[in-house]
C-alpha cells in the first residue's frame, strides 16, 4: 500500500504519490541480495573462509565423516585447474573424485592404498598426478590407459612391486623409492613412451636396467640390486658407430655392477653414468 504526502514545490498545493517498495527489496539492490553483501558470498562468511572451517582449523569435519563423505573441495585447495590434497585430516584412503576441469592433482602424503580402474576413468583433461608419498601397493591396469593428456606423473615413495600400462604422452615418471624388481617391470614397460625424457627408478630392488627409449635425457637408478650391464643396455653390439646424445645424466651409483664383463657398455654415450664399477 503508498500513502499520501504533500510536497511544496513551489507551486499551487497538490498531492503526489510515493510508492513504498516492494517488500524485501531496497533501490538498487538486486532481488534476493542483502544490503553490504558481495554477490556469492554466503551470509556471515568472511572472505576467504570456507563453508564449515573455522579459522584455525584444518578441516570442517564433523566427528566420524570421512574425506568419502564430503565434497573434494571442501578437504582439498580447489584452484582453476589443479586440486591439492596433501596431508588430509582426517586419512584419506583412496583417489578423491575430481573436478572435470582438474589438470593438475596433488595428493601427496597421504594414506591412498590402491589405484583402480575407475579412479581416473573420466579425467581426461589431466596433465599432472602427483601421488608421492601413500601407501600404494596396487595399481589395476588400465588405470591409466585413457590419460591421454597426461605428461608427468609421480608414484615415488610407494610400496609398488610392478608398474602398470604407462601413458604413451609421459614426458617424466618418477618411481623412486618403491620395491620394484625386475620381474615387475615389463620388457616394453617403456618401450612406447616416445616422449619420455626424464625416468626416475632409484632405491628399488631392480636387478637389471630396463628398456631405455631413446628421448629419455635423465636416467636415475642408483641404489638398486643391478650386477650387470650389457653394450646392448645402451648401445648397440651390432653398429659400433651408433651414438645415444640425448641421453647426458645417467645414475648408477650404489649399484654392484660389474663393468669388466663388458668394458665397452658405455662407448655410445656422451657422458659416463655417476658410479663405481668393477
Amino acid at each position: 500500500m503508498g500513502r499520501w504526502m504533500e510536497l511544496n514545490t513551489g507551486q499551487p498545493w497538490k498531492k503526489t504519490c510515493w510508492q513504498k517498495p516492494e517488500t524485501g527489496k531496497e533501490p538498487g539492490l538486486r532481488p534476493g541480495l542483502r544490503p553490504g553483501l558481495r554477490p556469492g558470498l554466503r551470509p556471515g562468511l568472511r572472505p576467504g573462509l570456507r563453508p564449515g572451517l573455522r579459522p584455525g582449523l584444518r578441516s570442517g569435519l564433523s566427528p566420524g565423516l570421512t574425506p568419502s563423505d564430503l565434497p573434494t573441495c571442501l578437504l582439498c585447495v580447489c584452484l582453476t585447474g589443479s586440486v591439492y590434497c596433501e596431508e588430509v585430516n582426517p586419512d584419506m584412503t583412496t583417489v578423491p573424485a575430481l573436478p572435470r576441469e582438474t589438470a593438475y592433482l596433488y595428493a601427496r602424503f597421504n594414506k591412498i592404498k590402491k589405484i583402480g580402474t575407475k579412479d581416473f576413468a573420466d579425467m581426461l583433461t589431466l596433465k599432472r598426478i602427483d601421488l608421492t608419498g601413500n601407501l600404494i601397493s596396487e595399481i589395476e591396469d588400465g588405470a591409466f590407459s585413457k590419460l591421454s593428456l597426461l605428461e608427468e606423473l609421480s608414484l615415488a615413495e610407494n610400496r609398488l612391486v610392478k608398474l602398470p600400462m604407462l601413458p604413451a604422452k609421459l614426458t617424466t615418471f618418477n618411481a623412486n623409492f618403491n620395491m620394484l624388481k625386475t620381474k615387475g617391470v615389463k620388457a616394453n614397460a617403456f618401450k612406447k613412451l616416445t616422449k619420455l625424457s626424464n625416468l626416475y627408478l632409484s632405491d628399488n630392488q631392480l636387478e637389471a636396467v630396463p628398456h631405455i627409449p631413446e628421448s629419455v635425457r635423465t636416467l636415475h637408478l642408483q641404489n638398486n640390486n643391478i650386477t650387470e650391464v650389457s653394450v646392448d643396455t645402451f648401445c648397440r653390439s651390432n653398429d659400433t658407430y651408433y651414438l645415444r646424445p640425448r641421453l647426458t645424466e645417467i645414475r648408477l651409483d650404489g649399484n654392484p655392477v660389474l663393468l669388466s664383463k663388458n668394458p665397452d657398455t658405455f662407448t655410445c654415450l656422451n657422458v659416463l653414468p655417476v658410479g663405481r664399477y668393477r
